[in-house]
């Protein structure tokens, strides 16, 4: 297993997708977690439950094929509000289109969410 959990999710959510699995398996983390419930708020995922395999606890996440791309964005970059359409540009497709997913003073949220509340982060992920 690697160093970057959420990067190793991302990938294993990404490629079940691709591949037209209904359901997949990633290891759990708090940030994880906050991600997942991002990504499903916003209709790339379907439902997602925990659980414990032997040692350790994983999440168990259902597929809708909603999903074109998904990633870990490392560095982890801080950014303003002012800079997030620039981010827009560089890391989705298209305007619009996907969401970033940024780790704010108040939580984790997509960067749709954060301008209408005024604040910055560090830019995490993106999903479309």
């Amino acid at each position: 297993m690697g160093q970057d959990l959420l990067n190793e999710a991302l990938t294993v959510i990404r490629n079940a997708e691709a591949s037209g699995k209904s359901e997949c398996v990633v290891p759990a983390s708090k940030l994880i977690k906050d991600v997942l419930l991002v990504m499903q708020k916003d209709g790339y995922i379907g439902s997602f439950e925990s659980i414990e395999t032997g040692k350790s606890v994983k999440f168990k996440i259902e597929l809708i094929m909603k999903l074109n791309n998904c990633g870990a964005i490392s560095p982890k970059l801080s950014i303003g509000v002012k800079e997030m359409e620039k981010h827009e540009i560089i890391h989705l497709p298209a305007k619009d289109f996907g969401i970033l997913i940024l780790s704010t003073s108040r939580g984790i949220m997509d960067h749709k969410e954060a301008k209408s509340k005024n604040i910055g982060g560090k830019l995490i992920s993106f999903a479309y």
